[in-house]
């Protein structure tokens, strides 16, 4: 346990506390402050939005060109802050914690945290964080318990239980491993451990609050309500994985009390938490986030952009401005019981590469996972996966719900793509003992032909 670092969290807790109630002015005018000083420090510090930047240096945040991370990749010894470090020293690193199994929480050099990322689209990011700013990360997913109405003291610690990946390299697992202590006893728990494994796990160690992907707490609720799970958590917490409004009942059903959707990322940390009446609102204070069209526009508040543009304001060894994210997010607007005024964060659809290209009548015509959710979310009693492949659509099922059958589940698909005005495309329905997932342990709703690189 770093004593200096888990001192740091438990100040950043308490003087954040403060900032729930700020009004919308305040707010803003620490956006303000807070963009100033990352855009001095970028500036000063890398090279690569120097030049990324050039002629703008003055210009507001919304004519600056957006970084993707292919951007970051393949710029990122002129990209950070630090000239010390390099991508490929980083990479030795991370590739040195996966083949040992070492302990992800013990800072590289003595002074960084590491993590990467390789979502649906298979793109590998690694990033990187000193002391200060990891202190905030850990702060900023502590925030989600302390919205969430969830205490954790001395005389209560906070037993967690985190079924997700056990990649050492995961940022759960270096959040995990960095934030355990007698305050926060954590159970870590594989996602792809065979399901009896996890439910002797679980009703050993009866945590107080349990957090996964949708895609693990779903069948988890499954087993509560089968009686072979016996777990009475304070709150149910949901991450890394769009939370249907099904799955999200059913997670209520068995544990008697509607889940909490966290949005997060890797690259940003936490984004949007719920508060006790399950709004989420948006970490105002320490990011920028702007829903934007296809085209880089931005959207109206009410409206779902195509993706999504960040800027983390404590970001400095690795400076996120405008990181485009393939996230279809809505914002709402402000005002909420509890008093808060960080803006409020309403539907989170899913990202680009989750819609399918399908063969239509006039071409190909464009397929979100809702369509899927329609038929499938019933019918899949622990969760369906639709993975796309050269022959046509393959849909796993993982149980089959009561009065379910696999032909029906076939026929209602193929009315809802023809529905949707899809021709031609072959629909082969399963059922699996588990879904795939990705090297992080996640399992997407839907899988295209091909993963780009």
């Amino acid at each position: 346990m770093d004593l200096r670092l888990i001192s740091r969290v438990v100040f950043l807790r308490a003087a954040w506390r403060r900032r729930d109630h700020w009004d919308a002015a305040r707010i803003t005018a620490h956006q303000d402050h807070a963009l100033q000083e990352l855009r001095r420090a970028a500036y000063a510090g890398s090279e690569f939005y120097r030049r990324h930047h050039t002629g703008l240096h003055d210009a507001p945040l919304d004519q600056l060109p957006p970084v993707t991370k292919a951007d970051l990749m393949a710029h990122f010894d002129e990209a950070v802050t630090t000239p010390d470090l390099r991508r490929a020293d980083l990479e030795a690193h991370l590739r040195s914690l996966t083949e040992s199994g070492g302990d992800p929480g013990v800072p590289w050099q003595g002074r960084w945290w590491a993590a990467a990322t390789a979502g649906t689209t298979g793109r590998r990011g690694t990033f990187i964080w000193n002391r200060s700013e990891w202190g905030t990360v850990l702060a900023s997913y502590a925030r989600a318990n302390d919205w969430a109405g969830i205490s954790a003291g001395p005389t209560r610690p906070l037993k967690m239980a985190l079924v997700s990946s056990r990649v050492p390299t995961h940022q759960s697992a270096v959040v995990g491993a960095s934030l355990r202590s007698r305050l926060v006893p954590t159970l870590r728990l594989d996602v792809t451990a065979p399901m009896e494994d996890t439910v002797a796990a679980l009703n050993r160690f009866q945590p107080r609050i349990l957090v996964g992907y949708a895609s693990a707490l779903k069948p988890l609720a499954a087993e509560q309500h089968a009686g072979r799970l016996h777990i009475s958590p304070q709150g149910v917490m949901s991450a890394s994985e769009v939370l249907t409004p099904h799955t999200a009942a059913e997670l209520e059903a068995a544990w008697g009390s509607a889940p909490f959707d966290v949005y997060a990322a890797t690259e940003t940390a936490g984004i949007a938490s719920p508060c006790t009446y399950r709004n989420r609102h948006v970490y105002e204070d320490l990011l920028i986030i702007e829903p934007v069209d296809q085209d880089g526009n931005p959207v109206p508040p009410g409206t779902t952009g195509a993706r999504l543009l960040v800027t983390v304001l404590f970001s400095r060894t690795l400076p996120l401005i405008r990181y485009e994210m393939s996230d279809s997010v809505r914002l709402g607007g402000r005002g909420c019981p509890c008093g808060r005024a960080f803006t409020l964060l309403g539907d989170i659809e899913g990202r680009l590469e989750d819609i399918l290209n399908l063969p239509g009548r006039q071409g190909p015509v464009s397929i979100h996972p809702i369509v899927f959710h329609h038929v499938l979310d019933e019918a899949g009693s622990a969760g369906w996966q639709v993975i796309q492949e050269a022959s046509g659509l393959r849909v796993l099922l993982a149980g089959l719900a009561p009065g379910a059958s696999i032909e029906g589940v076939r026929a209602a698909v193929i009315g809802a793509l023809n529905a949707a005005g899809v021709v031609e495309t072959r629909v082969d329905v399963q059922l699996a003992d588990h879904l795939e997932r990705t090297a992080l342990g996640k399992a997407p709703f839907v899988r295209g032909l091909a993963a780009p690189h």
